[in-house]
């Protein structure tokens, strides 16, 4: 018989004396790993098709307008600040509701979201996380591309300063334009996103619904006339009577451009709808906040249910 006997190996484990950041670190790793995600770094060559897809699509129509500023008078016949985001708005939204459910479908089906929600770290810390970085992501894109624009039409001015001494109010305007349409991109496809762990079926809903919702609202708030000169110069009368006016909030992609008009203080006949004009002064601003707080509450509660 062999005596049994043990050994004991000093593998020099000592206990860790570094700085213990706690809940903040782990904060600040899911929101800088949200950044990445959305925006295909550190990842293969496929995820990075899409972001660099949003990116062009969203620079084009700055650089055209640029472009035309450069060889012709700064006019009414391009692109401005205030034109800017309605140009951008609908390939904004669709782009965003396929990258998107990445930062919340890949996590809970791969069961990655059991990980994140131990201590410290909890439910809305990481909802905040995840949609902080998407917004971030979509607010500097909207930045650059205003940015692009704003340096183009001033270089391309005769005077550059008198330029900027005449337009220098449009800089905070297309700051708060971006956040408000910022804030309604990133909060829709993350809140679908939630639902489900499939990536395809959130963005599917979600073009669905503005695809659906456009064309609704849109036929329901058509004018009698089709003119568009009509239109602006003797108003709109809908095939829905008065209640076009309403029903033409239903048009989900315009909700923000609503908004981005007031701030901009777009005269009525030019607005993204003019019949938002009939309507109370608040009520683009009230339904633009139903339609963020709704989904946002919704996707912070499917998450708040979530147990570890």
């Amino acid at each position: 018989m062999t005596e049994r006997r043990g050994e004991v190996f000093d593998l020099g484990y000592q206990r860790y004396q570094g700085p213990r950041e706690g809940r903040m670190r782990a904060r600040k790793a899911l929101f800088i790993n949200g950044i990445r995600t959305a925006l295909g770094l550190g990842r293969g060559t496929s995820a990075k098709i899409l972001p660099i897809l949003l990116f062009v699509s969203v620079m084009i129509p700055a650089l055209v307008a640029v472009l035309i500023a450069s060889v012709a008078d700064i006019g009414d016949n391009i692109i401005d600040h205030t034109d800017y985001y309605r140009f951008i708005s609908v390939i904004l939204v669709l782009f965003s509701a396929i990258i998107a459910p990445e930062l919340l479908c890949s996590d809970r089906r791969e069961s990655v979201i059991n990980l994140y929600l131990v201590r410290p770290m909890t439910p809305t810390d990481y909802v905040v996380g995840r949609w902080a970085a998407f917004f971030t992501a979509i607010l500097v894109l909207l930045l650059l591309g205003q940015m692009v624009l704003l340096i183009g039409l001033t270089l391309a001015a005769d005077e550059p300063l008198d330029y900027i001494k005449d337009n220098w109010l449009d800089v905070p305007r297309f700051v708060l334009a971006g956040i408000v349409v910022g804030i309604f991109t990133t909060t829709l496809p993350l809140a679908v996103a939630a639902f489900t762990t499939r990536r395809a079926y959130a963005a599917a809903f979600v073009i669905g619904i503005l695809l659906i919702s456009g064309t609704v609202g849109s036929i329901l708030s058509e004018c009698k006339d089709d003119a568009k000169d009509v239109r602006v110069a003797e108003g709109c009368e809908p095939t829905t009577g008065k209640a076009g006016k309403w029903l033409m909030l239903l048009n989900i992609p315009e909700v923000s451009m609503h908004v981005n008009d007031m701030i901009f203080d777009v005269p009525d006949n030019e607005r993204t709808n003019p019949l938002v004009t009939e309507l109370p002064a608040a009520t683009p601003v009230v339904w633009y906040l139903v339609l963020v707080i709704v989904p946002g509450f919704a996707l912070w509660w499917q998450y708040r249910r979530l147990k570890v």
